[in-house]
């Protein structure tokens, strides 16, 4: 059974009404001919409302695809686009944390080390994963495989789909926030190429945790924000319903974090979302890693480094950061003409004081001689 989003009601009446059109037996008569023009223009009509509503989404429209039910999950890509998968468990501290499967697999001919957010398909598996929210044991079971592929030198692909890191009372009692900064300072540290691709929401510091990567890529519909729009809409609005003024405001959509550079490529989905066509949109997927991880094929490892911390530095400034001879330390900004000349004015003020003062008697002077 299709689940429809509350937008998608047209479609929904559509879809059933083609579902009674192609059933030989869905008449009172018994066994009929089916109406094949009237099934593909039903069809047509289908496709057309589609393109329709999903050209239009307004962000909290896309936040509610990027949670659909149907939506293809980790586990999903994981299953599909690499082979001699080998899944590896526990942090060698506490426990396994089943809402991250994490192993080495073969993309290609090229040996990857995988990590994926898992939410779950039905209730069961949802409870199991814990609905995506990892646990300190996941972090810091991601950092013990994270820095075993470092040390043979094996990219990193991450899947990140969560709605945040889990906020029970274990968890923090656990270091919740040391594993996630553990996690965060050992992505960066990385000389391995490292690629995230966020497929459904990336939610808070659950997200950034596996998400501070060479390069972060978003699918067209999914969601990356520091916060859930409705968290976001009961702390500023006191009003959790106000869910698509803090939807906008936050720029959560793969549009708006692609013109901040906060991610590096959307990766395009069918008409009517990824959950329509999973073959499509695996095949979208496969297409951008190829293409990333060739273009980190013959980068150094000071080069990798150095590309994803200036890719870092770089979100939120506009002018980007005082350049040396071949990359960006500061975290000073770059400043134009009139800072400059304040600057300076502020270092030489009696000298610029007295010159205008000398300038302003001259003027003086020739003012009452005329």
């Amino acid at each position: 059974m299709k689940n429809y989003l509350n937008f998608e009601t047209d479609i929904k009446n559509l879809e059933s009404d083609l579902e009674k059109l192609k059933d030989p037996y869905n008449n009172e008569e018994g066994l009929s001919e089916v109406n094949t023009e009237k099934i593909s223009k039903i069809q047509t009509e289908i496709d057309d409302k589609l393109k329709q509503i999903y050209s239009k989404l307004n962000s909290w429209e896309t936040a509610l695809v990027a949670r659909h039910e149907d939506r293809p999950k980790a586990k999903y890509f994981i299953d599909n686009l690499f082979s001699d998968f080998i899944q590896l468990s526990g942090d060698r501290y506490y426990g396994e944390d089943k809402s991250v499967i994490a192993g080495f697999g073969k993309f290609g001919e090229k040996s990857v080390l995988i990590i994926g957010q898992e939410k779950g398909d039905d209730l069961s598996s949802r409870l199991e994963r814990n609905f995506g929210m990892m646990r300190p044991e996941g972090y810091r079971k991601t950092i013990r495989l994270m820095k075993l592929a470092d040390k043979f030198q094996i990219p990193i692909i991450s899947f990140i789909d969560t709605p945040g890191a889990y906020p029970g009372v274990g968890a923090e009692e656990r270091g919740q926030a040391e594993a996630i900064a553990k996690s965060i300072e050992c992505s960066m540290e990385l000389t391995v190429p490292t690629i995230s691709i966020i497929i459904g929401e990336g939610g808070s510091g659950g997200a950034i945790a596996l998400a501070s990567s060479n390069k972060v890529l978003m699918l067209q519909n999914a969601i990356y924000s520091v916060i859930s729009p409705e968290g976001c809409a009961t702390i500023l609005w006191r009003d959790p319903t106000k869910t698509l003024e803090a939807s906008k405001a936050m720029k959560l959509s793969s549009t708006d974090l692609l013109n901040l550079n906060v991610i590096d490529e959307i990766i395009d989905e069918p008409i009517g979302g990824a959950h329509r066509d999973k073959e499509s949109i695996l095949a979208n997927v496969k297409k951008s890693i190829e293409s990333n991880l060739n273009y980190f094929a013959d980068k150094s490892q000071e080069e990798i480094i150095s590309l994803r911390k200036n890719k870092f530095l770089s979100i939120g400034r506009s002018k980007g950061f005082q350049v040396g001879a071949k990359g960006s330390d500061s975290l000073l900004q770059e400043e134009n003409f009139v800072q400059k000349f304040l600057k300076g004015f502020k270092e030489k003020k009696i000298f610029y004081s007295g010159l205008i003062l000398i300038i302003f008697f001259i003027f003086l002077g020739i003012f009452l001689s005329s």
